[in-house]
């Protein structure tokens, strides 16, 4: 079991005004910190698994639910990049780090991306899975249809207990602590009906951003060291896309045999992958 000290630390950190933020923070020890970051209708406990291992090899880390995911402030604007980065300088600031290693996982490796190029002085390095990388007008040229295919799923009125079930077959290779993890991107309406924490509208609106993304001439601006972890399988396209981001980045490629959340998946991997960044970054 962990010590006291390594047991997550749920906290609000207010970004603007109007916005909060909850962040989960587990204490290390005194290596180089880690700001942890979501993607897209995901939450901060996907991380929880990672977050552990970096805690055992002596780091503090901290995992943010993004506005509008999990149990941060439910608004409808703010998903622009600019905004998403000055919310992350925000989250290191209530921290008091000057700067982290940081992670981002799909449309999160994305924010993380935007956060390095606005904000350089705050990140130490960065680590990308499977996203960052991530120009959906390659495969999805018009946006009326990336709107179509890439919209959220219907629950159809299921219960948490009938979805909970389904997630357990589908995903046998998670460990349970992911699937709960899983289970925290829903609430129940008052019907007793499965939705999505993040909201339809917001979901599209963050779509609509992700697809006009260029992250190739925003990675040629960032100059730490940069890691990218591809997962294996999906567009036939997305090896092609992945060297062509790295040719600008400098980005180290990993590529991994899983799912699409391979952080919640193989923890440890994704850890210890995350952790030859610290040599890196003091090379």
């Amino acid at each position: 079991m962990p010590s006291d000290t390594r047991l997550p630390k749920s906290t609000t950190v207010a970004v603007s005004p109007l916005v909060d933020l909850r962040v989960i923070q587990r204490q290390g020890g005194s290596g180089l910190p880690f700001l942890l970051v979501h993607g897209l209708a995901s939450n901060a406990r996907l991380w929880d698994g990672v977050a552990e291992h970096l805690a055992a090899a002596g780091h503090n880390s901290a995992a943010v639910d993004l506005r509008g995911h999990g149990e941060s402030s439910q608004v409808s604007e703010g998903y622009d990049w600019a905004t998403l980065a000055a919310d992350l300088a925000e989250v290191l600031n209530s921290l008091g780090w000057e700067s982290a290693i940081v992670a981002g996982q799909s449309w999160g490796a994305n924010v993380t991306l935007e956060f390095a190029a606005r904000h350089p002085e705050r990140v130490t390095a960065l680590s990308l899975i499977d996203g960052g990388f991530l120009r959906l007008r390659d495969d999805l040229p018009e946006w009326p249809e990336a709107r179509r295919m890439l919209s959220p799923p219907s629950f159809n009125g299921m219960t948490m207990e009938s979805l909970a079930a389904a997630m357990r077959v589908r995903l046998q290779s998670f460990p349970e602590k992911a699937i709960e993890a899983q289970l925290a991107n829903l609430t129940v309406d008052e019907n007793g009906s499965v939705r999505n924490r993040l909201s339809f509208d917001n979901h599209i609106a963050i779509l609509r951003h992700l697809w006009e993304h260029d992250p190739d001439p925003v990675g040629a601006e960032v100059s730490i060291p940069v890691q990218v972890i591809a997962v294996s399988g999906g567009s036939p396209s997305k090896p092609v896309r992945v060297s062509s981001f790295a040719e600008t980045s400098g980005a180290e490629i990993h590529w991994m045999d899983g799912h699409h959340d391979v952080h919640a998946q193989q923890p440890e991997r994704v850890a210890a992958l995350l952790l030859n960044l610290v040599e890196r970054s003091t090379s």
